[in-house]
């Protein structure tokens, strides 16, 4: 089965002149492509502070029924608490602007972030557009209304 898509990528920045990779899998098996920062010069995150990060392209989504998702990189999150302010990123089919990510530094200590670094992945998935019906009753569950930690999980 091909589960393949083929998506448009404009150039929109360069840095000093080069243009930075386009994105790309690091891995057969890599469900996102890996974004690179499209900077001049290293960019400091302090500890708790939120910058926005260029990637120096734009991507053209070949139907209104897929997103692309920007995810942070668990590597960055989990040795330096690197991740992003809005916990994923959604880039509409119908967005054309460069892809500029929002970075929060979660840690305790400032990051740097060089040049072309991978600072996000970007995963295509399909998008369902839901018929809003309004009613007075919904279907009975066990878990009925119970919410945050009703499972016992």
């Amino acid at each position: 089965m091909d589960f393949s898509i083929s998506v448009k990528v404009k150039r929109v920045s360069q840095v000093a002149g080069e243009a930075l990779p386009l994105p790309q899998y690091a891995t057969a098996g890599s469900a996102g492509l890996d974004l690179p920062a499209c900077l001049g010069s290293p960019q400091v995150v302090a500890p708790g502070a939120r910058v926005k990060i260029p990637t120096g392209i734009a991507i053209e989504i070949p139907h209104r029924h897929i997103v692309g998702l920007v995810f942070p990189r668990s590597g960055l999150a989990a040795k330096h608490g690197i991740s992003l302010a809005n916990a994923v990123g959604v880039i509409d089919s119908d967005y054309k602007g460069e892809i500029i990510v929002a970075v929060l530094n979660q840690g305790e200590s400032e990051y740097v972030i060089k040049p072309g670094e991978r600072i996000a992945q970007l995963v295509f998935v399909p998008v369902f557009k839901a018929a809003i019906e309004e009613t007075h009753e919904l279907k009975e569950t066990d878990r009925g209304a119970g919410g945050f930690g009703s499972t016992g999980k």
